[in-house]
């Protein structure tokens, strides 16, 4: 079946109180999709952020972002008050996130709803049935952090930071109830997530979440795990993850994530990996795995490097993890998304062709004066999804500003476009429609389109820019932004190339139900 989505981070809705949440204006966001003749509802990955606001560098793979707790549904249950929720200072932009003032004010608030929530509970109240076991080391891992003032695992002290039993023992009773404060935030969090979720399916709208393909080394995974990476006696890396230098980075990427050994892994069955899977399809109909190539080969840099010059290939763990996994859930057709974007190896596009997990097709990619690639239209076979942009990609509107002159021309030529339109300010108006027009017109499967590109925005709406720091991961929607106009011409096109069901059909279908 042909289908379609909007791409939109949960932190980019509109709501009230500084960042996008498990709100109203979520279950809202739902219903426009609906009415835009939308199945899917792709977002980024749901883990509390640390350092940088990423939510691809997270304190667990196991656990969700505070933040996304919504603030009015904790008055409703009488746990916070308006004025309380009023009186925070969130930032004044309702277009932008301020980390800072987050991070300084909501937290209170948080703990203002559990002392609440503890109170009408009485002593002796756990919610450790509630949560996986890996979300409470989550727990525990945050208690201790905060004790030691956020500072990594790694500089804690030694018998803490080495897990002996009589220092985890001990730091279990004295921050008994910092970690009863964090299991409250998960179990809001996943109680909140699970009724948004459910909407969404009864409206029937999936869900597409991510999952980074590394943790972060400022990790409760890392911390209460080190025999999955590739860490020393000490519990030190040995190398870190990255990416090589190429046309866009004369230094490549130095992420500086832990890398795994995959040597146990397998010896374990991968059970590890068995189990994050198992928590990614609990929270996501769908899941697009990141960095795919990495299960191929993954790029090894050394300790300590300050560049991701001198790296080395390694090989992954291939098509074992992927035959594991449909074994262990019983079946070939895993909800799975490649993210196989970037420079792919023969291995790499055999190990994506023997999964059966549609790839990903970026527009932005395609446009190259003179070169046919790969990304253009008509190289695509449907077991794909494609996209106008991703996270990581300037919107349409400001990358096609970007362009040389020769590869303007030739996205024109593509498009035959854009509406025959000829003025170059006319061109920069409507082009985001254009490029809307080539995805759904695909014949790919899937077609997952930002919503800065239904809006038209530029470069100013974009959501991060790769190895930089300071400006990423702020850009919201406004209220009302995605306005009745754009939502009737999304359902047009949808409809126009096989997405979606026609509003007539829809209409008769529900005038033949019984009891109308």
């Amino acid at each position: 079946m042909r289908s379609c989505g909007m791409l939109l981070p949960v932190a980019s809705l509109p709501s009230p109180y500084g960042i996008g949440a498990f709100s109203k204006e979520a279950y809202d966001f739902i219903d426009d999709l609906v009415r835009a003749g939308q199945r899917y509802w792709q977002i980024l990955p749901l883990g509390p952020t640390s350092y940088g606001d990423s939510p691809y560098q997270s304190f667990s793979a196991f656990a969700g972002n505070p933040y996304f707790i919504d603030l009015e549904t904790l008055t409703e249950e009488g746990l916070l008050t308006k004025k309380e929720c009023s009186l925070a200072d969130f930032g004044s932009d309702e277009g932008y996130i301020a980390y800072d003032k987050l991070y300084e004010n909501r937290f209170p608030l948080l703990r203002k709803a559990f002392g609440r929530w503890r109170a009408k509970q009485g002593e002796g109240r756990t919610l450790e049935k509630e949560l996986r076991p890996e979300t409470r080391e989550y727990c525990f891992y945050m208690a201790v952090k905060n004790y030691f003032k956020g500072k990594s695992w790694n500089l804690w002290d030694e018998d803490i930071r080495l897990r002996r039993p009589d220092a985890v023992e001990r730091y279990e009773k004295l921050l008994e109830e910092e970690v009863l404060f964090y299991q409250f935030l998960q179990y809001k969090f996943q109680e909140q997530w699970k009724k948004l979720k459910a909407y969404a399916n009864e409206k029937g709208i999936q869900i597409i979440g991510d999952i980074p393909i590394y943790v972060a080394f400022d990790s409760a995974d890392a911390w209460m795990h080190p025999e999955l990476f590739q860490f020393d006696e000490e519990n030190l890396p040995s190398a870190v993850a990255g990416c090589p230098p190429d046309d866009f980075s004369a230094d490549g990427q130095l992420w500086g994530n832990p890398l795994y050994r995959w040597d146990y892994h397998e010896k374990t069955g991968f059970a590890w990996w068995m189990r994050r899977m198992e928590y990614s399809l609990q929270l996501y109909d769908v899941v697009r795995v990141d960095h795919f190539r990495g299960f191929d080969e993954y790029y090894s840099i050394p300790y300590g490097s300050r560049t991701a010059q001198k790296g080395t290939w390694e090989k992954g763990p291939g098509i074992a993890i992927f035959q594991e996994m449909k074994k262990h859930f019983g079946t070939e057709d895993l909800p799975i998304i490649a993210e196989d974007l970037g420079f792919l190896t023969p291995s790499v596009l055999k190990l994506v062709e023997d999964t059966g997990f549609p790839g990903m097709k970026v527009l932005e990619f395609a446009f190259e004066a003179g070169k046919d690639s790969e990304y253009l239209p008509h190289n695509y076979v449907e077991n794909c999804v494609v996209y106008t942009g991703t996270h990581d990609n300037d919107t349409a509107q400001g990358w096609f500003g970007t362009l040389s002159p020769a590869d303007r021309e030739m996205v024109l030529e593509y498009m035959n476009g854009p509406d025959a339109c000829t003025n170059a300010k006319e061109e920069n108006q409507k082009i985001h429609w254009d490029f809307i027009r080539l995805a759904l017109a695909s014949v790919a499967r899937l077609a997952v389109i930002p919503v800065q590109d239904y809006l038209g925005l530029g470069s100013e709406a974009r959501i991060n820019i790769p190895s930089t720091l300071g400006k990423n991961w702020k850009w919201r929607m406004k209220k009302g932004q995605l306005d009745e106009t754009v939502i009737r011409k999304a359902r047009k096109m949808a409809e126009l190339y096989g997405r979606a069901e026609r509003e007539a059909q829809l209409q008769r279908d529900s005038e033949e139900l019984p009891g109308k």
